[in-house]
């Protein structure tokens, strides 16, 4: 079977589509990636290139999985070099340090019973300290559009085997943004859980208490495809916690820094120009935007490389760096020694981690019903530039990213418009680890916008009463397919009143003059299923158009207005939820 006309982007639901139609067979899109992987050798993509030999094995299993019950069932993945594959070397970079697992890494097992193909081991910034992808014994892996430049780091082979067709995703890790700043620099969406979301075990760390193992992928739908498959509790990790993920939906507000953005670097002007891009089309997705003080932000994140915490790489790596003097990349060696500092002693620690607690606190209040957008990265450069000036050039690489795991945030990355030709851009959506819903919410709106009204399938519904969420009639929602979106605000031209009815029912009744702000949920409810709701709601209620607080008009519950003649007008409370028992 031929692959010749095979994208050179691989996407998940294609690649189900063209297996489904017998179009393309597994075993001929794996030797498609073999010849893929030696025509692009000069990249320095893989540390384990995809071969015959290595991936036989799981195309013989495919033969015992049905592709029905198996989401990512022939879908070709790579991994990270800091992860194991079992049987084959893992080397986090660094030949001295190779061993070979005889487990799979969690995740890894994960995806493959999901029915993922592992295709080989990739590049990385060695033992994962580095954010620009030049730091490797395996060779500098190059940028996937423009081999001139820095690919990112320290996932940068996982990133470029990607946007070079090489898999349909791949698995990095990130402690200070390196699951991040490469999906900006090769054009890739970058997912980021939650800590401990993912499961570590089986993972070379850098930092224990802040890894993460993350995706690069085309598209966020295939991220989180990625996502279901890799999320859940793992008892045999310690650092394991269970963070559901819920349906997409918007936050109630975006946030962005009050500080102007810097940007560093031969293309900071380009950048700069690609950041205010994405600012007019964030400010024109119909959200509210607030600014917040960031300056903390830079605090925390200094914390990772410029304190203590850098001694936590250290404590993992440090008997080998001392045993093996000389052994590990000169930067590489450098950056880890420093984490034996004699200042960097127990008490400093404990100074760090209780003021990171304050700082934390802080953003989780910011950001209990928002989303915080940032650039992805400072800046880019070229390859060359990045060696003569590895600490300064990787240290702007992560002015926007390096705060993430410190306060405990998961966050998205998403490619903006492009800042030049072959010079992508990208910005990163930051949300507290309970809501990654938000960020996903926001940016599939980013990505792709509204849908088009032909295309709609779906609805939002303005909800003011009983079937709001942890009220009686939420499961009537539930039962007609409709998903929590955001809690909003009419426009200050209604008024609420408390019908006599049993149970007492909430009535919103638009009037011309002293109307107030309710508040109320958006429900996402499919356009199939709204006429069916609709017919079992009882009079004065009924469906029609509810103006919200940013003038737009979603269908909601309104009230005859002849029913306030008998009910208690409710409207100072400001919303149903705030009624005195």
């Amino acid at each position: 079977m031929k692959t010749m006309n095979l994208p050179i982007t691989l996407s998940i639901p294609e690649l189900k589509e063209l297996y489904k139609s017998k179009k393309l067979a597994p075993e001929d899109l794996i030797q498609e990636i073999i010849e893929r992987a030696e025509a692009d050798k000069e990249y320095n993509i893989w540390i384990t290139p995809p071969s015959s030999e290595m991936i036989q094995p799981f195309l013989d299993q495919l033969k015992t999985i049905d592709p029905e019950q198996a989401p990512l069932w022939g879908i070709p993945f790579a991994i990270k070099d800091n992860i194991d594959l079992a049987n084959v070397p893992t080397t986090a970079g660094c030949a001295e340090f190779t061993y070979e697992p005889e487990e799979h890494a969690t995740v890894v097992r994960r995806m493959i019973e999901a029915g993922a193909i592992p295709v080989g081991k990739t590049n990385l910034d060695q033992f994962a300290t580095g954010l620009v992808g030049t730091r490797s014994p395996y060779g500098e892996a190059r940028n996937a559009l423009n081999p001139e430049l820095i690919s990112g780091g320290s996932s940068s082979g996982s990133a470029v085997a990607v946007a070079h067709g090489q898999a349909a995703f791949a698995l990095g890790t990130d402690t200070a943004g390196s699951g991040r700043v490469p999906a900006a620099l090769n054009r890739l969406v970058g997912f980021k859980p939650s800590l401990g979301a993912w499961p570590v075990k089986g993972v070379v760390p850098a930092c224990a208490s802040l890894d993460c193992v993350t995706v690069f992928a085309h598209s966020l739908e295939d991220a989180l495809l990625v996502d279901q498959a890799a999320r859940g509790f793992d008892e045999g990790d310690p650092w394991s916690r269970s963070i559901k993920r819920r349906s997409n939906a918007l936050p109630e507000k975006i946030l962005l820094v009050k500080e102007m953005a810097s940007f560093f670097g031969p293309y900071a002007s380009e950048y700069e120009q690609a950041w205010e891009t994405a600012l007019g089309k964030i400010k024109n997705l119909g959200l509210p935007v607030e600014y917040m003080d960031g300056s903390y932000l830079s605090e925390a994140a200094a914390v990772l490389y410029d304190g203590p915490w850098v001694a936590e790489r250290w404590a993992d790596l440090g008997s080998f760096i001392t045993e093996n003097e000389h052994t590990a990349f000169p930067v590489t060696e450098m950056v880890l020694r420093s984490g034996a500092k004699p200042e960097y002693d127990a008490a400093s620690v404990f100074k760090a981690m209780h003021k990171l607690q304050g700082f934390k606190q802080r953003a989780h209040r910011q950001l209990e019903n928002a989303v915080l957008v940032m650039p992805t990265a400072g800046g880019t450069w070229t390859r060359g530039q990045v060696r003569e000036n590895p600490i300064e050039t990787n240290s702007k690489m992560g002015l926007y990213t390096n705060h993430c795991n410190l306060l405990d945030l998961s966050a998205l990355a998403v490619p903006g418009d492009d800042a030049g030709a072959d010079l992508p851009f990208g910005i990163t959506l930051f949300s507290i680890n309970e809501n990654e819903h938000l960020i996903a919410g926001l940016a599939d709106l980013f990505l792709h916008g509204k849908d088009a009204p032909e295309n709609k399938t779906t609805t939002l519904i303005g909800v003011c009463g009983l079937h709001m969420k942890d009220f009686p009639l939420e499961t009537q929602m539930e039962e007609h397919g409709a998903e929590f979106v955001s809690v909003a605000k009419t426009a200050p031209v209604y008024k609420m009143v408390k019908l006599p009815s049993t149970p007492p029912k909430p009535g919103l009744i638009r009037v011309s003059e002293d109307g107030v702000s309710i508040e109320l949920e958006l429900w996402e409810i499919p356009l199939a299923e709204l006429g069916r709701f609709a017919a079992n709601i009882p009079a004065p209620l009924g469906i029609g158009k509810v103006q919200l607080e940013d003038g737009t008009e979603v269908p909601g519950f309104v009230c005859e207005a002849l029913a306030a003649e008998n009910s208690e007008d409710i409207s100072h409370t400001g919303g149903w939820r705030y009624l005195p028992e």
